[in-house]
């Protein structure tokens, strides 16, 4: 009785590295398709929008700059000023418009009892619109 031959050839061996070419296949058809929707989806609602005639803008805002650097010294648009000069162009500055914008810039090593005092003046004057100015930090 013979069961089988006893030599055997061998088989082909796995293939051991991958196959990109489908996979760019695949890669380059999703591209195209996103290149094609892609504007599609910003406009999906088309409206034509009325034109009309628009008013004038009111007036810009006044706009006073306070800065107040390492020493404790306040400018006001880049003129140096005591408490004093300080207290009077406020309450000037909010007798011609209330609606007076106070952008603060103080420097790092300010002490923060400082930057309140400041702060007291400007509410004192009657200029309630105060803005902090700070830098980004730098990646």
């Amino acid at each position: 009785m013979s069961f089988g031959r006893l030599e055997r050839t061998p088989g082909p061996t796995p293939m051991s590295e991958i196959n990109m070419t489908p996979l760019i296949d695949v890669m380059l058809v999703l591209v195209v398709i996103f290149i094609v929707t892609a504007p599609l989806l910003v406009n999906t609602i088309q409206i034509d929008i009325p034109k009309a005639q628009s008013s004038q803008s009111g007036p810009v805002p006044a706009l006073v700059t306070l800065t107040i650097d390492k020493k404790g010294v306040v400018f006001i648009n880049d003129a140096a000023q005591s408490m004093q000069t300080l207290a009077d162009s406020l309450k000037q500055a909010a007798q011609n418009n209330l609606a007076t914008e106070v952008q603060l810039r103080a420097d790092t090593a300010v002490p923060y009892g400082r930057v309140v005092e400041v702060m007291g003046l400007v509410q004192k004057a009657g200029l309630t619109r105060i803005g902090f100015v700070a830098d980004p930090p730098h990646p």
